[in-house]
Parts: structure tokens; sequence; C-alpha cells
């Protein structure tokens, strides 16, 4: 069946609807308890429901070598049981309130959140609370836990030929940024872990003064203060120390790599340093980078899906990707896959030729306002819905932009001009400071492709 069209006025007025429900949205409001918590309340009234996410300063960027995916692996206990509840007893007293609940970690966080009725709120409280200053470390469960996570890693990265190569690929790009750690950690390390080493982690950095409570739903604030001062406020804070600064080295020159494991398909990932708002030395250059990637990789009409994919037909797929937001410098990525009777070294010079292409040429002013119109709608769409509001609040909070960084965001792209577009591709696509990987793929066993896994919750 062909695709259905909607019609611009009706994209429009919806965009123009939800754009007027944030301008006349509640302001967020923020305290910070005694001890040290930061609470972050933004009110939406549309549904009567609430999101309620905890945020701790801690993710695969604080660990070194030995104990990489030590927070990733702590977020698993967590639902392990406290002094007070039994393992599981977490997550199955949210289902049976009717709610939705679970955690991830990221190079710069990690975070648990909940999903809930209005009239709930305070259980999501009362269990946060709980595990935040009682965990339990059993070691019977942890050995069984490190056997589970041994297994994610195995099933999501080591039997996924793309993924095992961006790992080794990211490894490679970073020589001093600890962004270079796998989330998950390395196979060895996690093999390893002792009881240990997780409690340690958690009495360092579990505590509230190292974390940023999140509220966002169908509440009022000074309600959410009494409830976060009763289940938050007794617990004592603890001495943190900020990680030590680790940047990463100025590149000197290409970096190669090659990638041999059972595939189907070669891959090549490029990808140029590139600095973060946390870390720009010109604040428009993060917005303008992301304006480039969007010049490259926004929607079907973009140039690498326009010239590469349906034009000359080298490459089957090609993407480019560029997130401002994280404590650390990045990376500015390109990839793609060849299509057949095409290699992989056609697709990388295409996208060599891209890259020239808008280092030499402005992007027109036509294609930079549907761009712009594009990130705009992106954004629109995505502050309705009540988890993103939180997740953007808690993040940008967490990796130490301010929440308000969010807010200047349309404003900031908007301001992009084809001058600057141009400027910051001329400045960080170099090649002294490229890393290239490819994926050369090998005879897979058998007949049988690499095993792939559904993402998904975490097995309690």
């Amino acid at each position: 069946m062909p695709k259905r069209t909607i019609p611009l006025t009706a994209t429009l007025a919806c965009l123009f609807a939800l754009a007027a429900h944030a301008a006349n949205a509640p302001p967020v409001q923020e305290f910070v308890l005694d001890n040290g918590l930061k609470v972050i309340v933004k009110e939406d009234h549309r549904a009567p429901v609430v999101v309620s996410q905890i945020w701790y300063k801690v993710g695969s960027s604080y660990e070194y070598g030995g104990i990489t995916g030590l927070s990733h692996m702590l977020e698993h206990m967590m639902f392990k049981g406290t002094s007070n509840h039994l393992p599981g007893e977490f997550s199955r007293i949210i289902a049976a309130q009717g709610g939705r609940e679970n955690a991830f970690t990221g190079r710069d966080y990690t975070a648990y959140f909940q999903r809930l009725a209005k009239d709930r709120l305070e259980v999501a409280f009362e269990l946060e609370a709980d595990r935040m200053a009682n965990l339990v470390l059993d070691e019977e469960a942890f050995l069984k836990e490190r056997a589970v996570v041994s297994e994610e890693r195995r099933l999501r990265t080591e039997d996924k030929p793309k993924s095992l190569a961006y790992e080794r690929f990211i490894a490679a790009a970073y020589q001093t940024s600890p962004y270079q750690h796998p989330v998950i950690g390395w196979m060895s390390d996690i093999e390893n872990y002792a009881l240990k080493d997780l409690e340690a982690w958690y009495r360092r950095w579990y505590a509230p003064n190292n974390a940023t409570l999140v509220v966002v739903g169908d509440v009022a604030p000074e309600e959410v203060r009494r409830l976060a001062e009763k289940h938050f406020g007794p617990i004592p804070p603890v001495v943190t120390e900020a990680p030590k600064p680790r940047p990463e080295v100025a590149q000197a020159g290409t970096r190669r790599i090659v990638v041999k494991a059972p595939a189907k398909l070669p891959y090549v990932i490029m990808g140029y340093q590139a600095p973060s708002l946390s870390t720009a030395t010109e604040t428009w250059e993060p917005y303008a980078l992301a304006v480039l990637a969007a010049v490259l990789d926004g929607d079907d009409s973009s140039r690498l899906s326009r010239d590469l994919v349906r034009g000359t037909e080298v490459a089957a797929q090609a993407g480019a990707e560029y997130g401002p937001h994280s404590r650390l410098s990045t990376l500015f990525l390109l990839n793609g896959t060849p299509a057949q009777g095409r290699t992989i070294e056609d697709v990388e010079e295409a996208l060599r030729a891209q890259v020239v292409r808008v280092q030499d040429d402005p992007v027109t002013k036509q294609e930079l306002e549907r761009i712009k119109t594009q990130v705009v709608a992106s954004d629109v769409y995505q502050r309705d819905s009540v988890f993103y509001q939180a997740m953007r609040l808690g993040s940008l909070e967490t990796i130490g932009l301010g929440w308000p960084v969010g807010d200047d965001y349309v404003a900031r792209i908007r301001a992009v001009t084809p001058a600057q577009v141009q400027a910051v591709a001329r400045k960080y696509l170099v090649d002294d400071g490229l890393t290239v990987a490819v994926l050369e793929p090998q005879p897979i066993e058998n007949g049988v492709g690499p095993k792939l896994v559904q993402g998904g919750r975490h097995a309690r």
C-alpha cells in the first residue's frame, strides 16, 4: 500500500497547538532538600498520570580499567531487594499499582523511572528512597546477576557484528577519554567483579547529594516537595568527589581499524572528534554541528539518502549522527553499508565526498529552513511526551549543563546560519581528527547468522 501523507495544513495546525500548550505550560520549579537532593517539578495536567525519575551522577565514564560496566551492574542489583523489601518486590509493587518502571545506564548517568497514576506518586518515592539508602547486596544474587550481565553482553554486542564493530571503533576513537569504555563493560571485567566492588560503588555514588529527582505530570509542586522531604529528606548525604578530569588528547592523524566478525555485509563507521555543549569554546558550534548532521541525514530527503542510497545507489544504507548533550567531548559520526555490487571503499569515498561538499559550498537557505522546520517539529512532538519532558530535564541537569539549556534548543537551532554550518564542517570534519572502522565479514558457520536480541526490560 502507498504511504499516506498527512496534509501540511494539518501538520502545521498540530504543531501550533502543541507549541501553544508548551508556551502556556506552568514554569519548571526546582528546590534542594537539606541533604542535597535536587528536585525538579514540571506540571502537565493533560492526563492524570505522573512520571518520576531519579538520576544519579554516575555512569560508565566515571569508571576505570578493571571495573568497566560496574554502574550498569549496580543498576541490575538495585532490583534485588533492600532491608525492607524482598528481591523483585519493587517491580511487583509498581505493577500492582498499575504502573510501569525500569532503569537505564549511560556514559554520564544512571536513572530509574516509574510511570503511575498521579495519586500513586508516594509509592514511587517510598520505594526509591528505600533502595537509595538500604540496598542489600547478597553474594548469591550477585553471582547470578553477573552471569545475566555476561549473557546480555554476548547477545547485544559480541553476537551482533555491527554492535561489535561500533564498540571497537569507540575504543579506538578515544585514547584518554573514559568514553572509550563500553557502558556494559568489557567481558573480562564483568567476569571478575567482586561483591565488594559493587558495595563500594553504591556507597560512593548513591546518595541524595549526588542525585536529581525529576517529576513531570499532573502534580502540585508543593505536594511533591512534601513527599520528597518525607521520604528522601531523612537520608544523610555522603562526601562525594567528582571524577578527575580525563579529557581526550588532541588527535594527530587518521586512525584506522579492521574488525573481523561473522557477518553478511561489510560496514564502515567514520568518527570525527567534536566538542559537546559542555566543552565547546564557541557556544554556537554544537548547534551548527547538529544542523550539519540533519543536512546529511535528517530524513529521506537529506543528502545521504538522496545521493548515496537513491541517487548513485552506492550504499544500501548511509547515516550521520551527532549529539551535543554530553559531559565530555564527543564524535560526529558517519556510517554506511555498500549496495549490492559496490564495495566498502566506494561507500567511504562517497561519504568523504559529501564532507568535501559541505566544506566547499554553504548549504542553501531553502535547505536550511527545511531542516530547521524538521528540528523544531521533532522538538515540539517530543515535548508532548511526559516521559520525554522528564528525560530532558534529568539528563541536562545530570551532565552539568542545567535543565534550562533545553528551553534554548529551538532558538539556538533557528539561529544557525549557512556560514556556521560550513565553518564547523571545515574545522572538525578533518582527517587529523578522524577514526575509521571497517567491519570485514567472515564466514558464518553452518549457515547460521549471529544471534540477535530484542530490546526491552532487563532480566530481574
